[in-house]
């Protein structure tokens, strides 16, 4: 994959730095891919954004909106009893995941169901 400097957009472009910071970041591989998740297109103007958070209870996740940024954040409470797995496929690893929203964009509700948010 090539990779491409940004810089002189910083230097040239006022005001469009986090366009280019955008570009910036997209080009990463170090983005959290955990865990997985879509984003919908659900009318012209209306997107859903899923999640798969299987093993985590509603009370283990926050969810906030910050400076057009939506954040999710999974934190996974210690089991008291240690269990021994023969195989352990589900990851229960905390995890944060960040979306830049455009500035027109309102976060209305969120739920949790059969393991999606």
């Amino acid at each position: 994959m090539r990779t491409f400097d940004m810089s002189p957009l910083y230097r040239t472009a006022i005001g469009f730095d986090r366009l280019a910071q955008m570009f910036d970041n997209a080009q990463r591989n170090d983005q959290p891919s955990y865990p997985p998740y879509n984003i919908e297109l659900v009318a012209e103007d209306k997107y859903r954004i899923t999640m798969a958070v299987a093993g985590f209870a509603r009370s283990e996740i926050e969810i906030e909106t910050e400076n057009e940024t939506l954040k999710v954040v999974g934190r996974k409470q210690k089991e008291d009893q240690q269990v021994n797995f023969l195989h352990r496929g589900i990851a229960a690893r905390d995890f944060e995941q960040r979306f830049q929203l455009a500035n027109h964009i309102k976060v209305v509700g969120a739920s949790l169901e059969n393991g999606f948010l």
